[in-house]
């Protein structure tokens, strides 16, 4: 018999409401880390794809190809991914919805939170009050 039929409704529904909670964590974190601004000039994708695909034009060391073959198939993966723009305000809507849930329940502390690079307004918004300790 599967243990889950013998849970009452109200414990199904709570752990459903855990699981969205967390999924919706999970994307903020995921949203945050991609958008994360990072130090240096960067190429964009297209423009290290022309690069890696110059290289490899003129390379005949078969390691050194091998390498080359493998930063194309990166650069290509980034070039799909930002042609998928990340919508940071809906992530954050609804990160801002179940954080105060979720960071009681799972003993989240603000400090963590700002660690992980969440803003103090977000936090704020979400009612994940700046405390001591």
């Amino acid at each position: 018999m599967d243990k889950r039929s013998n849970l009452s409704p109200e414990v199904k529904q709570a752990r459903a409401a855990a699981r969205a909670e967390t999924r919706a964590v999970r994307k903020y974190l995921e949203g945050l880390q991609a958008t994360a601004a990072r130090r240096g000039r960067r190429k964009s994708p297209q423009q290290e794809l022309e690069a890696v695909q110059a290289q490899l034009d003129v390379e005949s060391d078969q390691i050194q190809r091998l390498a080359l073959i493998q930063r194309r198939i990166d650069a290509e993966r980034r070039l799909s991914e930002s042609s998928d723009p990340i919508d940071m305000e809906a992530l954050e809507s609804e990160f801002v919805r179940v954080a105060r849930s979720y960071s009681d329940r799972k003993k989240i502390s603000y400090k963590a939170w700002r660690e992980m690079g969440v803003a103090a307004a977000v936090l704020g918004k979400s009612g994940i009050a700046r405390t001591r300790g």
